[in-house]
Parts: C-alpha cells; structure tokens; sequence
C-alpha cells in the first residue's frame, strides 16, 4: 500500500474526530480508526471499549474482508454482528481513501445494542406482543492479533465439516481455501505460509489449491 504523506494527513486529521464520535453516542459506542498500510497493528486510534481494542491491535475479520476488496470496497453500514463475547454490535465500516483513490485504511463504529435487545424484549412482553424472531449474527473475531483472527476462521471451518482441517479430503479442503480466500486472510502478507502451516499441508500444496480455485473462478 502507499505511503504518502497525503495518507498520514488522512489519518492526522480523523485521529481527534475518533474520541468526539464516541463521545457523542456514549459508553455503547466504540470507534476504531485502522491504518491497512500496517497490518499487524492496523489500529491507529480507538475511543470506547466495546470489543476491547487498542492501539497497535491488528485488523478483525472484518478489516480482512474490506483488505481483500482493495479499491472494490464500498462503504458498509448498520450490519449486524456478534462479538465473541456476547455482545450483539452494529457496525458502520467506512473504507479510507488516498488522494489517488487507493485503499489505505477504515474508519469503523460499533455500537452494542445488547442492552436494547434486551429492552425490546421486555417491553414486548408487558405489552402482549410477540418479539420478533431474528436470524441469529454471525460471531466475529475481534482479536489484536492476526494469528488468533486466522485461527478463528480455520476453527469455523472444523466445525462445519466436524473434522480437524488436518483430516479433510482434497475437495473439503479445497471448500476451505475457498472461504478463506473469501474472508480475505490471503490479502494479508504472509498469510500463505501461517494457513499453510495450520493445514498441515506445504506452502507449495496451498499454492495449487488457490491456482485450482482460480481456474473455477469464472
């Protein structure tokens, strides 16, 4: 990614806007300003501790998604996720530009609405009415590190074939590239040999499964 002084200008200049937006919504709110130029310690500036990050934190599951999207990635607001923790969170991903239009970073807001689930329920109860039923979210990683964000994605997959990765056949395992690659880990530098290494498999080995992915992609 590029490093122009017009990207640190970017970021000088949301670095104070992080702790008023926060401030503004309350102790729910949690805002987190990311720097992809660094990906290990994407995280730049944080104000609230909703998912618990810092400064020097590397980017979650979701910063992977919008890496991997690159100049594509468009701005993602009011979904709705899980943290591991419990917490019921949406969340606004607003990706950062450079002056020439590349990716360099996001500005990202999660609000807990846990509280008002729970609200929303009592209320509905007093009342007589039937809450509504709503699709459950998925659970994102929202680890400092990089290593753990992986591990977490890998497990899912485990736990969808009820297998350890090590186990899987040419064809599960070939699925589980996939939706990695989907999730993004292969935008990150050094992502070949940790997923690699985790799979029991050689660097060489992963590399045929992503030319063999690439052949199906249309």
């Amino acid at each position: 990614m590029p490093r122009t002084s017009t990207a640190d200008a970017v970021f000088a200049a949301l670095t104070p806007v992080v702790e008023g937006l926060a401030a503004t919504f309350g102790r729910s709110c949690e805002v987190v300003l990311h720097d992809y130029r660094d990906q290990e310690r994407s995280v730049v500036a944080v104000a609230g501790g909703v998912t618990g990050r810092r400064v020097g934190d590397a980017m979650s599951e979701i910063g992977l998604r919008v890496l991997a999207a690159g100049d594509d990635a468009r701005n993602e607001v009011g979904y709705v996720t899980r943290a591991q923790d419990g917490k019921v969170l949406k969340c606004t991903t607003l990706p950062l530009r450079d002056v020439d239009g590349s990716l360099i970073g996001a500005l990202c807001v999660n609000v807990d609405v846990s509280a008002i689930n729970r609200a929303t329920g009592v209320l509905s109860d007093l009342l007589g009415l039937s809450a509504l039923e709503e699709p459950p979210a998925a659970t994102t990683n929202f680890s400092g590190d990089l290593d753990q964000v992986v591990e977490s994605l890998v497990e899912r997959a485990e736990r969808t074939h009820a297998v350890p990765v090590t186990a899987l056949g040419r064809d599960e395992r070939l699925g589980l590239v996939r939706s990695l690659h989907e999730a993004g880990v292969f935008a990150l530098r050094g992502a070949p040999g940790r997923v690699a290494q985790r799979l029991g498999i050689s660097r060489a080995g992963l590399y045929n499964d992503l030319a063999e992915l690439k052949k199906d992609t249309p």
